[in-house]
């Protein structure tokens, strides 16, 4: 009987993955009024994605800047004068491009779940006469996947923060980063 574990040898006969592509974090204020620089950062962050269409682009862009609203709107982000949003952005494996937007956590002058929430179902009259909530009904159209989790995934952690991302699958992508 052993009484350290066994660890099994490597297998150098299959190539290793490709490693992650990861953009520096950007970190904002959590106030709406940044959410140009947001779009203009993401942009300039996607181009080094050459492969990546014009449209496609244009798409995260708009995602990234309803989520950083979302952020700003529903959380101590923007409700804190020293609130702040930070923006990450992968591609944790060929074809597939992961943002998130992380917030401060829960606000504190109310008594609503600042989850991330896609609005009840609205009349059509409803919607025509609604000024808000369509941001995340947006990310959900767009995005490939999307969700949200807690920053922190302990109970006594509960309100710390949460992570808001959203997936983009591009086949295109794949092949052009196995070529290099």
């Amino acid at each position: 009987m052993a009484i350290v574990p066994h660890t099994p040898a490597l297998n150098h006969t299959v190539a290793p993955p490709e490693p992650a592509l990861r953009w520096e974090c950007r970190v904002y204020p959590g106030q709406l009024s940044h959410t140009s620089r947001v779009r203009s950062d993401l942009d300039t962050d996607l181009n080094r994605l050459l492969s990546l269409p014009g449209e496609v682009r244009g798409e995260m862009v708009l995602c990234v800047s309803e989520m950083f609203a979302n952020a700003c709107e529903h959380s101590r982000s923007g409700q804190d004068p020293e609130g702040r949003v930070v923006r990450t952005l992968e591609s944790p494996v060929p074809g597939l491009v992961r943002v998130s937007i992380i917030d401060d956590g829960a606000r504190t002058d109310t008594t609503t779940d600042s989850l991330p929430r896609v609005p009840r179902r609205r009349t059509k009259r409803e919607w025509e006469r609604a000024e808000r909530g369509r941001g995340l009904l947006i990310v959900g159209e767009l995005a490939s996947r999307w969700g949200f989790r807690p920053v922190l995934d302990f109970p006594f952690c509960e309100g710390l923060g949460t992570v808001i991302w959203a997936e983009f699958t591009l086949p295109a992508l794949a092949t052009a980063r196995g070529t290099r």
